[in-house]
């Protein structure tokens, strides 16, 4: 399904990121993880993807960064020689309501989740554009859809990368380029651990399908996104949510 393709996957060491990143290698692509600190996650998540017979890379690099990411790119691009497929990931909370949301805390969670994938975005382009082929899956929010009370900067970024998505879609679509988003709900990772046990049980009650989802779930998804199979699928936004938000 992935055979010979190239992929990066930033905040692809944990989570929903290493799911997809496990879910693409088992498909016979080849994985460049990009991760922001925890090193020996990232090293565990590419011993994981080679003893699955695939090629897998990880470099350390701040999203938030326009030269990082730009020297990041470079040296994948050394290292695999191109890439078919981008996935950003990557993302940071820091939530309190607004009223006594600090500035940091809500450019902070912009700069990472939105500028992050507009950098990522940016530094592929041409070469996407060279090629006249390639995929970009946005991993976006049900949060940017529909807001969540304590999350203005978080609903905010993820709001912009779904325009992000559908400006960028328009764009390339004429170089044979989609770009999609997947909007996941609550899935189960180590950002949900941390919620309050009446924070879940209040969630779990707004969900029809009453569970949350597994980052395996999400990462299927990605992977029909990268996959020839979706050549006619540009600019969505698909919902990974139990039915959270209709």
């Amino acid at each position: 399904m992935l055979s010979n393709k190239n992929a990066i996957i930033t905040g692809g060491s944990r989570g929903i990121g290493r799911a997809i990143a496990k879910e693409f290698a088992s498909k016979g692509a080849s994985v460049a993880l990009i991760y922001g600190g925890n090193k020996e996650a990232a090293q565990e998540t590419v011993a994981e993807l080679e003893k699955m017979g695939a090629k897998a890379l990880a470099y350390q690099c701040d999203v938030s960064s326009f030269e990082e990411t730009k020297k990041a790119v470079e040296k994948i691009l050394e290292d695999f020689s191109h890439i078919d497929i981008l996935v950003n990931n990557a993302g940071i909370t820091k939530d309190g309501l607004l009223l006594t949301m600090d500035d940091e805390s809500f450019t902070s969670v912009l700069d990472t989740n939105l500028k992050g994938s507009f950098y990522m975005i940016k530094h592929l382009y041409s070469h996407m554009m060279r090629r006249r082929q390639g995929r970009i899956i946005n991993i976006s929010s049900v949060s940017g859809l529909m807001g969540n009370p304590g999350q203005a900067n978080y609903s905010s970024a993820k709001a912009g990368v779904i325009g992000l998505t559908k400006t960028v879609a328009k764009e390339l679509a004429g170089r044979n380029v989609t770009c999609n988003a997947i909007a996941p709900g609550f899935i189960e990772t180590d950002m949900t651990e941390s919620l309050s046990d009446k924070v879940k049980e209040t969630a779990l009650g707004l969900i029809p399908l009453k569970r949350m989802g597994k980052p395996e779930e999400v990462a299927k998804l990605a992977a029909f996104l990268a996959s020839d199979d979706s050549s006619y699928i540009t600019g969505q936004v698909i919902k990974v949510d139990g039915g959270l938000y209709i």
